[in-house]
């Protein structure tokens, strides 16, 4: 399918970089971050090679969330942003910007926000889970009373919030002892994001914010499967007991109208089926991880995935074009994206795996 739309689709800027290497072995690591580096080069040829016609980029993980400081949170939140402002700015018709935010700071985070849509033409933010900071709980997540205001805001702007994964601190990964292997995308990322997403859903922030939009990457970090056991042993469905969390309604019910849920990093018809049967096709949007995932593997995959085609234009395109008021129409759609000039000929084999 020519003209998809990715949005799970990162870079760093050497602030951020390291963020990013963990146990890598120096080969691959040598790949990766050239990846993350890059905007203008091999990623508008992956781009072009696998019929995609525009990235919304964010911010490499675990980055502006890991910064205990609120201050060198702003600072770097606001370098961050500036520079996609200006790498989009060099290719809009390729490139748009996801705002990073020192969500630290629930007041300096809401102001960056607002400047990010409105002066620097951002689609939304993601953020890397939860918040440290110093001083104060180890992890702040945004259910939490004091980013109430924070969400007015964001509702007010009227564009998504991308919850995107990161591990667990040391101190709370108890789990994970002796079995390094389950932490990252294998299990920890998707347990991690899961709990944060329903900790939204039951804290009752809908009922408040009917409006906002969260985005989940991953097939949805687990959740499509789970909705109906959740609701089930909280009370609702045989009516046993009121439910223990503040939400009015079920959690299914926000999950089907605030969440969308991206194909990032989970290339498995199964599971696209599955969440298709769950949230419904209107609200899942292609994606491809990278550099953390492969491009040609996410759109070959895609692109044969046995789905009708309807809904295959629906994830791959026209969902996303709506989500985040692109403009793009049919514009491009039946086409192959025009070839990018770049100042080297061709690539490197070597794909991380």
């Amino acid at each position: 399918m020519q003209g998809k739309i990715a949005l799970e689709e990162h870079f760093a800027i050497p602030d951020t970089l390291e963020d990013s290497h963990g146990p890598l072995p120096e080969a691959c690591w040598t790949e990766l971050s050239a990846r993350l580096l890059d905007i203008q080069d091999r990623r508008l040829r992956e781009m072009d090679a696998r019929g995609i016609e525009m990235m919304l980029l964010s911010l490499n993980a675990p980055a502006v969330q890991a910064i205990a400081d609120p201050a060198r949170a702003v600072e770097i939140a606001r370098r961050a942003n500036d520079y996609l402002a200006e790498e989009v700015a060099k290719r809009p018709d390729r490139f748009q910007g996801f705002a990073a935010l020192p969500l630290q700071d629930p007041d300096a985070a809401a102001r960056e926000f607002i400047r990010c849509v409105r002066e620097l033409g951002f689609r939304g933010a993601l953020a890397n889970g939860f918040s440290e900071v110093r001083g104060g709980p180890d992890m702040l997540y945004y259910d939490l009373p004091m980013y109430r205001p924070f969400w007015a805001e964001v509702e007010k702007l009227g564009v998504p919030f991308y919850l995107h994964p990161r591990n667990p601190l040391p101190q709370h990964a108890q789990i994970y002892a002796g079995h390094p292997w389950l932490l990252g995308p294998t299990w920890a990322f998707g347990q991690e994001t899961a709990v944060h997403a329903l900790r939204l859903m039951g804290s009752g922030l809908f009922d408040e914010h009917p409006g906002l939009t969260i985005i989940l990457g991953h097939m949805g970090e687990g959740l499509p499967i789970s909705m109906w056991r959740i609701d089930n042993r909280n009370g609702w469905t045989r009516h046993i007991a009121p439910p223990s969390y503040p939400a009015k309604r079920p959690i299914a019910d926000y999950f089907h109208e605030n969440f969308y849920i991206t194909t990032s990093g989970n290339f498995r018809t199964q599971s696209l089926v599955d969440t298709m049967l769950e949230i419904g096709s209107d609200r899942i949007l292609f994606s491809t991880d990278w550099p953390f995932e492969n491009v040609d593997h996410a759109a070959m995959w895609f692109d044969d995935a046995a789905i009708s085609e309807a809904d295959r234009r629906k994830i791959g395109r026209t969902n996303a074009d709506a989500l985040f008021k692109l403009d793009l129409g049919t514009r491009a759609a039946d086409q192959t994206p025009p070839p990018t000039r770049t100042a080297a000929d061709h690539f490197p084999e070597r794909q991380l795996v």
